[in-house]
Parts: structure tokens; C-alpha cells; sequence
């Protein structure tokens, strides 16, 4: 038999536990930043762009490469923002009302729980430091060669972070399909 629990101690911990469940909104602080933050960012990208158009006739083609890359790799940046802004609120801090309201636009929303988001935050970091090592190679006359073999193997250090955590998220995914059997 469970002994009986004092009517102020229960209240408390209630009091407790809403305080705690209630901390998540917090988060939102972060998301709204991350999301003025990626305003801010597609001001960066639109610059970028425009010097590339106003210097299109100007440049070589390993220049036009170098800043297309640059593009793509600002574009990644911003998806990976945004990522985490949306699972983040999604799994820390509430369901999105609209995804709920049958919109086959939103249905992904719900679909980014935190394992997914981990490959997917990883892969992308390992696309962005692929780029960037790419514009290293194409400037490779820019830098030394000490600099080029950090950047490599700091690159494969993300590639293997990368793989690892899809395995370990493998092992995880059949681990939990034994239990439910």
C-alpha cells in the first residue's frame, strides 16, 4: 500500500511540474531569434546574388563557380536554420495547428522528430563543409597546404560524425523494433 501524500506536498509538486512543462515556451525566444537571424542571412544571400549579377560579364569561370558555390552553400546554411526552427518547436514546444488542420502541405512538419533531425543536421553540415572545401580547391593557390590538409581532414571528421550517428541511429531503430515484438 503507497502511503499517503500530504495535500501541500502534492500541490507543490504540481506547481512544480507546470512550472517545468511550462520552461519550454522559453525556447521560443530562440526560434523567433534563429528566424530574424535567417532574415538577416537572406539579406547577406541577395547581396551576394546581386554582385554576382552586377560582375557576370566580369569574372572567370572559376569565379562564377567560387560564388555560385557561395550561394548554394548560404542556402544550405538557411535550411538547416530552419530545420531547427520548425522540429525544434514542433518536438520542445508545441504541434503546429495548421499541420494538424488536414493541410498536405504541412504534413511534414510532424515528421522531423529529434533522430532525424540529428542525420539530417549532420548531413547537411557535411554538405556545407563539402562545399566549402570544394572553393578551397578551386583557390588552392590562396592557401597553403598545411591549411588544405586541416580543412581535409576536418571535413572527414564531419563525414565520419555523420556516419556514425546514422549507424548508431540504425542500431537504435532495430533495438526498438526487438522491443515492440
Amino acid at each position: 500500500m503507497k502511503p499517503a501524500v500530504p495535500k501541500a506536498s502534492k500541490m507543490a509538486e504540481r506547481a512544480i511540474e507546470r512550472i517545468i512543462m511550462g520552461s519550454r515556451w522559453i525556447l521560443v525566444v530562440f526560434y523567433l531569434g534563429l528566424t530574424v537571424a535567417l532574415a538577416l542571412y537572406g539579406i547577406s544571400f541577395l547581396y551576394k546574388l546581386w554582385d554576382l549579377l552586377l560582375k557576370v560579364n566580369e569574372i572567370g569561370e572559376t569565379d562564377a563557380i567560387l560564388k555560385i558555390l557561395s550561394l548554394i552553400d548560404a542556402s544550405l546554411v538557411a535550411s538547416l536554420v530552419v530545420m531547427v526552427i520548425i522540429s525544434g518547436y514542433e518536438n520542445f514546444v508545441s504541434r503546429f495547428d495548421e499541420a494538424d488542420a488536414q493541410n498536405a502541405e504541412l504534413s511534414w512538419l510532424g515528421k522531423l522528430d529529434a533522430s532525424s533531425l540529428k542525420i539530417k543536421v549532420a548531413s547537411t553540415i557535411v554538405a556545407i563543409s563539402s562545399i566549402h572545401l570544394l572553393q578551397v580547391f578551386l583557390n588552392s593557390n590562396q592557401y597553403d597546404n598545411i591549411k588544405i590538409m586541416w580543412l581535409t581532414v576536418v571535413h572527414m571528421a564531419f563525414v565520419v560524425s555523420a556516419l556514425l550517428l546514422a549507424y548508431i541511429d540504425k542500431i537504435m531503430a532495430g533495438t526498438k523494433k526487438n522491443k515492440d515484438i
